[in-house]
């Protein structure tokens, strides 16, 4: 099942892969190109295209890891057996296949067949070389930012991945983020513990649930909601410092102390 938003000119769909994953398709009303976002799984992706009789342009890759690289040698031969002009984006300083163009913040994306334009972010911390893609208030930021959470630091630091996520968090509260996994419900499982009694948090709880139970996704989010509501952006706020201060039985002052010991909490939790 695909779910798709439109946004001005962009639509944006959801391809669902693996246990969990989600694939984001990117389309215009005024073309029958499209762009995928971190494909990890080929077989969806080509069922997608087949259904939507569109043709596959671009792909922009977040970070390394197979389960969002994993379908890209696929879809290459299958563009090529189409004989369909294929660009793919990654960061630069990670090995990603069949990268055409490598990228980090200094540089700009243009599509001119859909015409879109992303900014890129880098966010180290889930990897060392990260990077997120922004349009039109669409923030596609694969492991760093989930709703209620954020990824886990494989090759960053806790400072590095704090920082990357004060980037997002800086952004206008109306951006719409496009995360690659549905770890909502247990995001906030967490989230409670930390902060129980943030009643943001527990509105929000009680609406994903429901969610949940009708196989609703709860992506995307929103920047204005996870700010209210996500441990990992609320580090520097005092009840998470008391609790993260509580847990660890240490003396918690400043923010990044607090995400340190809060992420360490969830790896563990």
């Amino acid at each position: 099942m695909q779910q798709t938003q439109s946004t001005t000119k962009m639509k944006v769909s959801m391809i669902k892969a693996f246990s969990d994953n989600y694939i984001w398709a990117i389309s215009s009303h005024d073309s029958n190109n499209m762009a995928l976002v971190d494909p990890g799984d080929a077989n969806v992706c080509i069922e997608f295209i087949q259904q939507q009789n569109l043709q596959l342009s671009t792909i922009l890759i977040t970070h390394h890891h197979a389960d969002h690289v994993g379908g890209i040698n696929k879809l290459v031969e299958y563009c090529k057996n189409k004989q369909w002009p294929l660009t793919i984006y990654g960061p630069e300083s990670e090995n990603i296949p069949h990268c055409d163009i490598a990228l980090n913040e200094n540089h700009t994306v243009k599509l001119a067949d859909l015409d879109f334009e992303f900014s890129v972010i880098d966010l180290p911390g889930h990897t060392s070389g990260h990077i997120a893609y922004l349009s039109e208030d669409n923030l596609f930021c694969g492991d760093t930012l989930f709703s209620g959470g954020c990824g886990r630091l494989f090759e960053g630091t806790p400072a590095q991945m704090l920082s990357s996520l004060e980037k997002l968090s800086a952004l206008p509260e109306r951006t719409h983020v496009y995360c690659a996994h549905e770890y909502t419900q247990a995001n906030l499982n967490f989230a409670l513990t930390v902060e129980p009694c943030n009643s943001e948090l527990v509105h929000y709880y009680n609406q994903v649930l429901q969610k949940r139970e009708n196989n609703i996704a709860t992506i995307p989010t929103s920047i204005m909601l996870e700010k209210k509501i996500n441990p990992f952006l609320r580090s520097h706020e005092a009840s998470l410092m008391t609790s993260a201060g509580e847990y660890s039985e240490t003396a918690v002052n400043n923010k990044l102390d607090a995400f340190t010991i809060i992420r360490a909490w969830k790896d563990n939790f």
